[in-house]
């Protein structure tokens, strides 16, 4: 108190330091209570199960982020903090929504375009996989990286529908942005669509056609017409039957779980992309070999496989190791015993019985032609990923010692071969007996077209996975969102008041499916969708777009096929992500905290080289 308080005599004692500032009196009380006002007024709006969310961006908390706005403003947020409320945020975020729909609109459809995207690396990627473009973009708005997000998972969950889930997002976002300028509260909005995701899933359920399991060679056809479909909007579209088989066969090899681990994908530069292979097991690069290897056998019938943790090769000295030996003797002691311990390791690998012996550490050049004397086979630096999948799939397990190697812990398989792919030389094991696994090696051109065949594999294979867990499918082409969409237009005729107004500009936001392939395809989108309306209200359920003949067809007889969990997931996913753009009634960003940077390295008393 002495030391910060000033004597208001008519000749003032200074008692307090310099710069001090001291309010007191009414008014300071009246700028306390206001204070605290504001901080109820930060979190009023979240209250009960109506109320409302914030979108704050590096918060540390309410208190440290917010601004006082009365006549005479009290500063309660660090210097530099961005606030913004009301209509407007809810309108910028809207718009930033549509900014990253227009990013990826091209891409929908068997007649969507291609992005090129540079990162500040200089590597170029080509995709049309709505997930990919959006991971690569640099998106900063943090309303319009929830577009992202679930973008992202989408891909994680079902594999297919990317793009569409990002475009009925910003769509029904753009349906609802009028009612949001007039005012119309935001609770109403989201219960509207909320409804109407309830309708449209229980619809979808109604409509979907389900695949029989009994029928194996039925399955494994419907299975393939819903690879064609996910594979008809990709770069290999052309070969898209060819490669449909390909992927309904390597899901078809997996156990049960359908572990997506089991598949890998190994990619050749060459050759075209007819060459490429389904091998049933494991396959993976020919790792580095030391001298000797050409004395190895490179095929073998049922041979023990030894994985290892283990480096088995002469190693230099450590760094600053220090050995002081007096004589000769003393020397040659150590050195035998470094060769003994070597020597000892493969003696113990050479009488498991193991034939092929992989390790994820170096083998050197010692071990090498050691085992070639005794027709083994050896791969050091093999990948872990690899070696996990060698183990999973022949048995056996990961050894970090060689001392209790035994037939215990060895894998096997049917036959071991190493062939030649190319330009490359490959390992094969295949007739794996511990779980079922395979290996694609994809053949093609330039290295950006051999990662987008390798996406667009990816997302067929999800796509087949999901079809066989759940075993039901829908047409595609824009026929599932039509029926929907009038499905709930002439819901919303039967009920009163503002709802109906919402679930009608939720109908509406599902026609940009259709609307979206026909603009991409060159076609006449107002007169394809009044074809559609037409003929879904006649009771063509299966009516979409046709993509060949600039007109309607029935998908589900042209064999146009998804699995229904695409289309629920996407429909899902989309209105809770347009629930949460509209329930956030105030963005906060905070400022990046700077931290001061290292002083620099001083030159060192003028001795350096002049430059």
């Amino acid at each position: 108190m002495l030391e910060s308080w000033r004597c208001l005599e008519p000749t003032p004692v200074i008692l307090l330091k310099e710069g001090t500032d001291s309010s007191q009196g009414i008014p300071q009380l009246v700028s306390n209570i206001s204070a605290c006002q504001v901080i109820a007024e930060a979190v009023r709006t979240t209250l009960g199960p109506r109320g409302m969310d914030k979108l704050i961006v590096d918060g540390r908390g309410m208190l440290e982020s917010w601004r006082c706005l009365e006549p005479t403003p009290v500063i309660l947020l660090k210097e530099g903090t961005d606030s913004s409320q009301g209509i407007p945020q809810l309108v910028s975020n809207i718009s930033a929504c549509q900014v990253i729909a227009e990013a990826v609109r091209t891409t929908l459809g068997p007649r969507g375009m291609d992005k090129l995207i540079v990162d500040g690396r200089g590597k170029a990627t080509i995709s049309n996989d709505g997930a990919t473009i959006l991971k690569l973009l640099d998106v900063v708005h943090p309303a319009a990286k929830t577009l992202v997000d679930i973008a992202k998972s989408q891909d994680a969950e079902v594999g297919d529908g990317t793009t569409s889930v990002t475009l009925l997002a910003a769509e029904f976002l753009k349906q609802v942005k009028p009612y949001v300028e007039e005012g119309l509260h935001p609770q109403i909005i989201i219960r509207a669509f909320r409804t109407a995701t309830q309708l449209g899933t229980v619809s979808l359920v109604d409509c979907d056609v389900g695949i029989s399991q009994a029928l194996r060679k039925e399955q494994r056809k419907l299975l393939e017409k819903c690879a064609m479909t996910a594979l008809s909007s990709k770069l290999i579209s052309q070969q898209k039957a060819f490669f449909a088989k390909m992927v309904v066969d390597a899901v078809m090899m997996l156990d049960d779980l359908l572990q997506l681990k089991m598949i890998g994908i190994k990619k050749v530069q060459g050759g075209a992309l007819e060459e490429s292979q389904l091998v049933a097991g494991v396959a993976f690069k020919k790792t580095f070999s030391y001298a000797g290897f050409e004395m190895q056998p490179k095929k073998y019938s049922n041979p023990k496989i030894a994985l290892l943790n283990v480096e088995l090769e002469l190693k230099a000295e450590k760094d600053n190791a220090e050995i002081r030996v007096h004589t000769v003797e003393d020397y040659q002691a150590i050195v035998d015993a470094e060769w003994n311990i070597l020597y000892d390791k493969l003696e113990k690998i050479h009488h498991s019985g193991a034939k092929v012996v992989l390790s994820k550490l170096p083998i050197g050049d010692v071990a090498t032609q050691y085992f070639a004397d005794r027709d083994m086979f050896c791969a050091g630096r093999v990948p872990e990923e690899d070696l996990k999948r060698t183990m999973m799939a022949c048995g056996g397990s990961i050894q970090t010692s060689v001392n209790a190697l035994s037939a215990d812990v060895l894998g096997s398989c049917q036959v071991f071969e190493e062939t030649q792919i190319g330009g490359e030389r490959y390992n094969f094991f295949t007739g794996c007996p511990k779980a079922k696994t395979c290996t694609f090696i994809l053949r093609g051109g330039a290295e950006q077209f051999m990662e987008e065949t390798e996406r667009s594999l990816h997302d067929a294979i999800m796509i087949v996975r999901r079809a066989i867990k759940n075993d039901s499918v829908v047409a595609g082409g824009g026929a599932i969102e039509m029926e929907l969409s009038k499905y709930l237009r002439d819901y919303s005729r039967t009920i009163p008041g503002k709802q109906q107004l919402l679930i009608g500009a939720y109908a509406k936001a599902l026609e940009i499916i259709p609307r979206q392939l026909c603009d991409n395809a060159g076609f006449d989108a107002t007169n394809i969708l009044n074809k559609l309306r037409a003929r879904h209200a006649q009771g063509g359920t299966w009516y979409g777009v046709d993509i060949n003949n600039e007109d309607i067809a029935d998908n589900f007889e042209a064999f146009v096929w998804e699995p229904a969990m695409v289309r629920i997931n996407a429909l899902t996913a989309a209105s809770e992500a347009a629930c949460l753009i509209v329930s956030v009634d105030e963005t906060i960003k905070n400022p990046r905290s700077t931290v001061d940077a290292p002083p620099a390295a001083g030159r060192g008393r003028g001795r350096g080289r002049a430059h």
